[in-house]
């Protein structure tokens, strides 16, 4: 069988006219087999850049330490207590329309992207009733920011007018890196504290996105949130609903793309750590792993915090004693919980497929998977019962595991008050604490794609892009930029990629988000505010 051919981009633009490409940099087509680079982590990132290789003819070896694809986006089988066997996986993921290099990688075996399917609404409930919805709200800026805060019931005519809106202004025009050497030296909750924005609107609009990051406003850098509203609210028109996968993820994502490397003569090693990586007199790579020691040209560390700061501290001749220093510093956020549990009857029939919380004692979100995803709404069906999944971030260390646990339990039966008799007919509980910290004042020790080697790059979450991307999207992005660098030094032809506007969409409020920026780096006037430097 011959590999399928595929045009050449990261992604198709989505409904945002406005959404940047950057083309792709001329060279040859294909190495044909003369070039070698070993990918090592086979999440997002290094699935990207293996395949951004791989379609070039560079001889791929992707190397993963868990025996699945996909990294957090990944699962595995598992048997249940009544003898089905299902997939279990790291927790739910939004796979927002921004996502533009993402859905790119997805194409390649789904060009239409079938496997997802869009959710209806993504409804933000607090303890104390209110309900924020985003189903009616315009998806282009400034509309989608008015239409909010018009249709929320969190703002009240008093709160806006005690809020302080030039701290804000900022926000119109982010642009990156800028908005770090503005903001990352100021905390997420700092920065809203100086806004004044409403507690009950804070908690349903601002920190729901900072706790995506799986860390507590107070140890979260101002830009990456200020970020996350220009991609996801005030920079983009693809607006914040989202899509998910039909089916687990192997089955929807990754087994179809892992036999498209193959079919590019890439090699994928699943349940394959690498334990060291040694740099050549002659300008390659010693990769050891599973007993062997192999030779490639280049390498990408395409590795999650956690296991980039341990391979390079096992690996003390990567690139200079700087860039090894800075990695050392990385840090993972507080550990996080996932809990699913197979229940033995449904949850009311008008319960959204997704529903973020805050104010119930750690619960951050409610998924009903079998709302969407297949092999829960088969075992729904057959057992008349539900497969329910309960999120808490930003955990505090010291918790007992199982208070925690049953915690959950505890308030997934307050807001679904339906469940308070249900059996439990199974759980899994993941508890993991591997996702990047992005500290106050810790961009400038975040590694970037390339390396003082330039046969050694480097892709994820954790690290620092010119882009304005986030979270998969910014490990999909820089797992094609590596790719990039790879392939520009070997004289191929490149990968294209989209983003969101690089910049704020309307003239006059870029004009404001630059008064308001003066101001603050002159002291002018009473609204000074020292997160804006």
């Amino acid at each position: 069988m011959t590999a399928p051919t595929h045009r050449r981009t990261a992604g198709r633009r989505g409904r945002d006219r406005r959404a940047r490409i950057l083309p792709a940099r001329p060279g040859a087509r294909h190495a044909q087999g003369r070039h070698t680079a070993a990918v090592i982590g086979g999440g997002i990132a290094g699935l990207a850049a293996a395949t951004a290789l791989a379609e070039r003819g560079v001889k791929v070896t992707l190397y993963e330490r868990e025996p699945y694809l996909g990294g957090r986006a990944g699962g595995w089988p598992t048997r249940l207590r009544d003898g089905s066997t299902v997939t279990m996986g790291r927790g739910f993921h939004a796979f927002f329309r921004q996502y533009y290099n993402l859905r790119g990688l997805l194409r390649r075996t789904d060009p239409a992207l079938a496997s997802l399917t869009g959710l209806p609404d993504y409804p933000l409930l607090h303890a104390d009733g209110l309900c924020d919805s985003f189903r009616h709200v315009p998806r282009t800026p400034p509309w989608s920011a008015l239409g909010f805060v018009a249709l929320s019931p969190t703002f009240r005519l008093r709160d806006l007018r005690a809020m302080n809106p030039v701290p804000a202004l900022p926000l119109l025009d982010v642009r990156v890196p800028e908005v770090y050497h503005r903001l990352d030296d100021t905390s997420a909750y700092d920065f809203l504290e100086a806004i004044g924005f409403p507690q009950q609107a804070r908690h349903l609009a601002f920190e729901v996105f900072s706790r995506s990051f799986f860390a507590d406003p107070r140890q979260l850098s101002a830009a990456e949130m200020a970020l996350m509203f220009h991609i996801y609210f005030l920079g983009s028109a693809e607006g914040l609903l989202f899509d998910v996968p039909r089916s687990p993820y192997p089955a929807a994502l990754w087994a179809p793309l892992a036999e498209y490397l193959s079919l590019h003569r890439a090699e994928v090693r699943t349940a394959s750590a690498v334990e060291h990586v040694e740099p050549t007199p002659a300008g390659a790579f010693e990769v050891t792993g599973d007993g062997a020691a192999l030779r490639y040209d280049a390498v990408v560390l395409a590795l999650d915090a956690t296991g980039l700061r341990s391979l390079v501290a096992r690996s003390d001749r990567l690139a200079d004693p700087a860039w090894r220093e800075r990695v050392a510093r990385l840090r993972s956020a507080p550990p996080f919980l996932v809990t699913r549990l197979w229940l033995d009857r449904p949850v009311a029939p008008d319960r959204p497929g997704f529903l973020g919380t805050s104010g119930f004692g750690g619960l951050d979100n409610i998924s009903v998977l079998n709302r969407w995803e297949d092999e829960a709404a088969h075992w729904a069906a057959r057992t008349a019962g539900s497969v329910v999944e309960l999120h808490a971030y930003a955990v505090d260390p010291h918790v007992p595991q199982s208070h925690l646990e049953q915690q959950l339990l505890r308030q997934l039966r307050r807001v679904y008050p339906e469940t308070r008799d249900a059996e439990v007919v199974d759980a899994r509980h993941e508890w993991r604490q591997d996702c990047p910290l992005f500290p106050v004042g810790g961009y400038a020790d975040r590694p970037t794609v390339r390396t003082t080697d330039p046969g050694l790059v480097v892709a994820g979450d954790v690290v620092r892009t010119d882009l304005p991307v986030a979270l998969m999207e910014r490990a999909a992005t820089t797992g094609f930029q590596a790719a990039n660098a790879l392939l520009e030094r070997w004289g191929l032809h490149g990968q294209a990629l989209w983003t969101v506007p690089d910049r704020g969409r309307v003239p006059v409020l870029r004009k404001a988000a630059a008064w308001a920026g003066h101001r603050a780096r002159y002291g002018l006037g009473e609204h000074r505010y020292s997160g804006w430097r």
